[in-house]
C-alpha cells in the first residue's frame, strides 16, 4: 500500500516545487542579485563603479561613509524616528484594534475597519503630497484649523523641531492600517472563553487585556514589530515628497542620503551606505524577532 501512495505523494512534491520555483527565481533574480550587486559595487571606486572592469578600492567607501559627519548624524536620526514611528503605530494599531474587536462598537465595525485600510492602498506620492499641503505654513488646512481654535501654529515640515511629528503622523495615517488588521486577524482566534472566565473571577478590564489578550497577541506582536523596524529604517519615498532631507537635515534620512550621494555620481559611496543600512535592518529584525520568539517559549 506504501509503494502505491508514493507517486500520489511524489507528484504532490512536484506541483509544489512547479508553482514555488518561479517565485524563487524572481527573488533571486530582483531580491538577492541586487544586493549581491550592491555590496560589489560599494567596493569600487566611484569613477569606475559602472565600468566592465571597475577599480576594487576595499573597504575605502566604508571608512569614507563612517567617518562622514552627515551620515552619523543621518544615522542617528534614522533611529531616532525609527524607534518613535514603531512605538506610535503598534500602539495606535493595538489599542484600535482592541476596540474593534470589543462590544463598545456596534453595526459601525465595517466602516471603521474599511476607514482605516484605504490609506495602505493609496498610492504613497499622492497621499504624502496631500499631506504637505495640509502642513503648509501659507494655506495649510492643519494651520487654519488650529487658528480657529486659537492655538499658536504648528511649524509643520518647515520646523526642524516639529519636522518628525508631521512626518510621523504622515506615515501613521498610510501604515497603520496594516498593523491593525494583523492585530484583528490574531484577535479574532484568540480564546474569548479564557477572558470571560477572567471577567468572572473579577478581573477589570485592564487587567484582561493586559493578562489575557496581550499574552495571546504575541505571534502579531513578533509580525507587526520586525515588519515596522524594516519599513521605518529604510523610510525614503515621505521624505522625497514633503520635505526633501530637511529642514536643516533633520530628515535627511539614510536611505534618502544614499540617493543624493547616488545622484551626485558617488556610486561607492552611496551603496556603501546602502549596504549598512542593509546589515542594520537585518539585524535588528532579526533581533526582534528573537527576542519575541524567546518570550513566547
Amino acid at each position: 500500500m506504501s509503494a502505491a501512495r508514493l507517486p500520489v505523494a511524489a507528484n504532490k512534491v512536484w506541483v509544489f516545487y512547479a508553482f514555488a520555483l518561479p517565485f524563487a527565481a524572481l527573488t533571486l533574480i530582483f531580491g538577492l542579485w541586487p544586493i549581491l550587486l550592491s555590496l560589489s559595487v560599494s567596493l569600487t571606486k566611484s569613477a569606475t563603479a559602472l565600468r566592465p572592469e571597475p577599480d576594487y578600492v576595499g573597504l575605502a567607501n566604508y571608512m569614507t561613509v563612517l567617518t562622514d559627519p552627515i551620515f552619523l548624524r543621518s544615522l542617528f536620526s534614522t533611529l531616532l524616528y525609527t524607534g518613535f514611528a514603531v512605538a506610535a503605530n503598534l500602539a495606535f494599531a493595538l489599542a484600535y484594534a482592541i476596540l474593534l474587536h470589543s462590544t463598545l462598537i456596534g453595526p459601525g465595525k465595517t466602516f471603521f475597519k474599511i476607514a482605516m485600510f484605504l490609506p495602505v492602498v493609496t498610492p504613497d506620492i499622492a497621499g504624502y503630497a496631500v499631506w504637505r499641503w495640509l502642513f503648509d505654513q501659507s494655506f495649510g488646512a492643519v494651520n487654519a484649523f488650529i487658528e480657529i481654535l486659537g492655538l499658536p501654529p504648528f511649524g509643520g515640515i518647515s520646523s526642524p523641531d516639529t519636522v518628525f511629528a508631521a512626518v510621523l503622523i504622515a506615515e501613521l495615517w498610510h501604515h497603520v492600517g496594516f498593523y491593525i488588521l494583523i492585530f484583528l486577524a490574531n484577535l479574532a482566534i484568540c480564546d474569548r472563553s479564557l477572558e470571560e472566565a477572567a471577567k468572572i473571577d473579577g478581573a477589570t478590564r485592564w487587567q484582561r487585556i493586559r493578562f489575557v489578550i496581550l499574552p495571546q497577541l504575541r505571534p502579531a506582536l513578533v509580525i507587526n514589530g520586525v515588519y515596522a523596524i524594516i519599513q521605518f529604517l529604510k523610510t525614503f519615498t515621505v521624505v522625497v515628497v514633503m520635505t526633501k532631507g530637511g529642514p536643516n537635515g533633520a530628515t535627511n534620512f539614510v536611505s534618502f542620503y544614499a540617493y543624493r550621494l547616488f545622484d551626485q555620481g558617488r556610486y561607492g559611496e552611496a551603496t556603501a551606505m546602502a549596504s549598512i543600512l542593509f546589515f542594520i535592518v537585518a539585524a535588528v529584525a532579526l533581533a526582534a524577532y528573537r527576542l519575541g520568539e524567546r518570550g513566547r517559549a
